[in-house]
């Protein structure tokens, strides 16, 4: 191990900072805040936050928890449950967590994923005092090297006075080559971004730091966490029909090619389920331009679908994994790893033309999508890079289910009870009952659609009902304020949105 370890530390004079992780996780003081890598449960840090939480359990502190994205191995539940999180930034996903957030115990701020370390740059959020970045090697000239993802973990590095570096020998060197690790200049001079592809080449292959600012490298060998995506069911390939129909329509209209425009997914069981809907599609030479490469990625490679995927992440289910990481070889020149703001940057984004794929809690008549409350008030995940994609797209799409919880809830509703995304936003929604078309429709024409095309039977009577009274009563977007909420709230009373008898 030793020998292994030695070699990915090229730079030799830091090899003399090679410590444990507990004395790492003490150069971490009560007050401060980290700057950690991970996004979606790929590339976090691992062996010091757990023993940060040890620590906290021991000798009680708080600190500020900023990262790309969601972290995995159960980092955010136990550093959740030692007390040891003040605030957390800007997204999550971990239930534990999620209870201390709701519960006013941990102030989450939930950020478009492109702007948290913009915020940070131009000091709109307080300064990161130490960053805790995992890489597969540090270069000959100290630069870090991620892992299976970059997410903020550049600007990390760049802002901080302090790094510590987990090598993580369980990341296959194979990986070196794939990031393209490029910084925006500062406004309000910046020069355009130059990607104008998926597969553009801007920056450097890894993350470019003076050596000296390495206060601690720890030796880990903890592999990332699987992704809890499960297999698409006859709904979600439902959803994926609807799609693949309606993307025949626009070629057929001229307003597409068969190659479509670069694709964006959400995270997700529904979302990867439609790009897997693509394999049996006319569609062909695809790219993509996400946050996160899944399985759909790479079984689209596989089926020779698509032809190149750039992201700021990727996570496999365990049996994907199984298959890509022995092989990574033969993906690596179709694929490419960049920060996030990058992956999300809505300059790049409109340039590109998108065609983004993101999943809704629920949506209402009129086409405003609700991606993080539960109720209104119970933060789920937060907004993720959903909002960066959703604004600047080609293409905006949202899906989702039309019912949950064993059909207790519709998840079409006549006014959303938050709204992350609004109507001016969204243009196609979907569920498995069918794909409403919002381009160029005016509210009534849009919740006519919406009703007709997206609604579980079920519930049509009586969000019809609704409609046509809010229409009698008038207004550019008819509701009945009185009860626009009032399905949420028998939700509320009952644990059913369907009426008390």
């Amino acid at each position: 191990m030793a020998e292994d370890y030695l070699s990915r530390i090229r730079n030799h004079a830091l090899r003399d900072r090679v410590v444990s992780a507990d004395e790492a996780a003490a150069l971490i003081k009560d007050g401060m805040v980290l700057g950690m890598s991970g996004f979606t449960r790929a590339g976090e840090a691992k062996a010091v936050p757990m023993a940060l939480a040890e620590r906290a359990k021991r000798d009680p502190l708080k600190v500020t928890l900023m990262t790309g994205a969601s972290l995995g191995n159960d980092l955010d539940k136990t550093l959740a449950e030692a007390h040891a999180l003040s605030r957390r930034i800007p997204f999550q996903s971990d239930p534990a967590l999620r209870r201390e957030i709701n519960a006013g115990e941990v102030m989450f701020i939930d950020q478009h994923l492109s702007e948290t370390v913009e915020q940070l740059r131009t000091h709109q959020l307080p300064a990161v005092d130490i960053a805790i970045i995992e890489a597969v090697a540090i270069n000959e000239q100290g630069g870090i090297i991620p892992t299976t993802s970059v997410g903020n973990s550049a600007s990390f590095a760049i802002l901080a006075p302090k790094v510590i570096v987990e090598i993580n020998t369980s990341q296959p060197l194979t990986l070196e080559g794939m990031h393209d690790i490029y910084i925006p200049t500062y406004r309000p001079a910046r020069m355009p971004v130059p990607v104008v592809a998926p597969q553009s080449r801007v920056g450097l292959p890894y993350i470019p730091i003076p050596p000296e600012k390495i206060a601690a490298i720890v030796i880990s060998q903890k592999h990332d966490s699987a992704s809890n995506i499960l297999e698409p069911d006859e709904e979600t390939r439902a959803i994926a029909g609807h799609l693949v129909e309606f993307f025949k329509s626009e070629v057929a209209a001229g307003r597409l090619t068969n190659q479509l425009q670069p694709l964006q997914a959400g995270i997700g069981t529904i979302a990867n389920a439609v790009l897997h809907g693509m394999i049996d599609s006319p569609f062909h030479d695809l790219t993509m331009y996400s946050e996160v490469l899944q399985d759909s990625t790479f079984d689209l490679f596989d089926a020779g679908k698509m032809v190149f995927a750039s992201g700021s992440s990727m996570t496999l289910s365990p049996a994907k994994s199984a298959s890509v990481m022995p092989r990574l070889d033969e993906y690596k020149s179709r694929l490419m790893l960049r920060p996030q703001e990058i992956s999300n940057h809505p300059e790049i984004v409109r340039r590109l033309g998108i065609i983004a794929i993101n999943t809704a809690l629920e949506f209402d008549i009129y086409g405003n999508v609700n991606s993080t409350h539960v109720m209104g008030t119970q933060m789920m995940n937060g907004i993720g890079g959903s909002g960066d994609f959703a604004r600047n797209a080609f293409m905006s799409i949202f899906v989702t289910k039309s019912v949950a919880k064993g059909g207790r809830i519709s998840s079409v509703v006549p006014m959303v009870s938050h709204v992350d995304h609004t109507e001016h936003d969204v243009d196609i929604l979907v569920t498995e009952q069918g794909l409403a078309d919002l381009r160029g429709l005016a509210p009534r024409e849009r919740a006519r659609l919406v009703i007709a095309n997206c609604v579980h039977p079920e519930w049509r009577g009586q969000i019809s009902d609704y409609f046509e009274r809010a229409v009698a009563r008038g207004g550019h977007t008819p509701h009945l304020l009185e009860e626009a909420l009032s399905w949420h709230d028998r939700l509320r009373r009952t644990g059913s949105m369907q009426p008390e008898a």
